[in-house]
């Protein structure tokens, strides 16, 4: 299974980016088959940062149970990864991290039927795990020197962090913004920023690397996350397939692991 992360593309370049989805064998996969399975299909899903390793865990049980299919991700922002599709990237299926990215999918007709609701998830503070008394609180991250990293606004972590902020009435000037949530959470662990805004999940997926401070505030920025198949999806029946799973009783024993809410 491979994660190949897509960037943004001009209408142009799309027949590239397709060529790239579908020829790159020779990158390396840390020793796992490459290229399509041996029957030729290969399903790509694009989905939220967030969803890293819970979907990655998924999609090897989705390969398990169907033999010499691969399943490729490719992870980062929501609003990047929604307007790759539009553009034309070809996918199978796209998990978002808030309904507000997935409308501008449903918008353009590029979904096939109703999303559906997998799973929520919401903010802690994540902190350096040698600093973890420096912020105990929302407010804390106003404190004058306090160097705090967020995801950019339009992303949904980023739009969920304002509207935290805003709850506490907390005032915060970043030192920078990030397009996914996975890039706020390794400024933090790397120490390039005393603290940052990511979803819960992320923490726990960090293994002990940075400390989550939970705040009441974030009740009232609780992102839902919705999946579905692609209207244009080159394998439509795996597409239906691999949401099936995800909304299964089995992956949401998984997503719930991982530190997501049930819908």
């Amino acid at each position: 299974m491979k994660r190949v992360p897509i960037p943004a593309v001009a209408p142009a370049l799309l027949a590239a980016a397709a060529l790239a989805l579908s020829g790159c064998g020779d990158v390396d996969d840390g020793g796992a088959s490459a290229g399509a399975g041996k029957d030729g299909r290969t399903l790509t899903v694009f989905a939220a940062a967030s969803l890293t390793e819970t979907f990655t865990a998924l999609g090897e049980t989705f390969e398990g149970s169907h033999p010499g299919v691969k399943v490729r991700f490719n992870f980062g922002g929501s609003s990047t990864l929604a307007q790759q599709i539009v553009q034309g990237a070809p996918a199978d299926v796209f998990a978002a991290a808030s309904p507000a990215t997935m409308k501008t999918v449903t918008d353009k007709g590029a979904a096939s039927g109703r999303p559906a609701v997998f799973a929520r998830n919401r903010l802690v503070i994540a902190v350096p795990k040698n600093e973890a008394g420096k912020v105990r609180a929302l407010p804390d991250l106003a404190a004058r020197g306090l160097k705090v990293v967020l995801c950019a606004e339009q992303v949904p972590c980023g739009a969920a962090a304002g509207q935290a902020l805003r709850a506490g009435g907390v005032k915060v000037t970043p030192v920078s913004r990030e397009q996914d949530v996975k890039a706020v959470l390794t400024k933090v662990r790397m120490g390039e920023a005393d603290a940052g805004l990511v979803y819960r999940t992320d923490v726990r997926a960090a293994s002990g690397q940075v400390t989550g401070v939970e705040f009441p505030e974030s009740a009232k920025a609780v992102n839902d996350y919705p999946i579905a198949p692609l209207a244009e999806a080159p394998q439509p029946a795996l597409a239906r397939e691999f949401v099936g799973l995800v909304l299964s009783q089995q992956g949401r024993t998984a997503l719930t692991r991982a530190g997501f809410e049930a819908p």
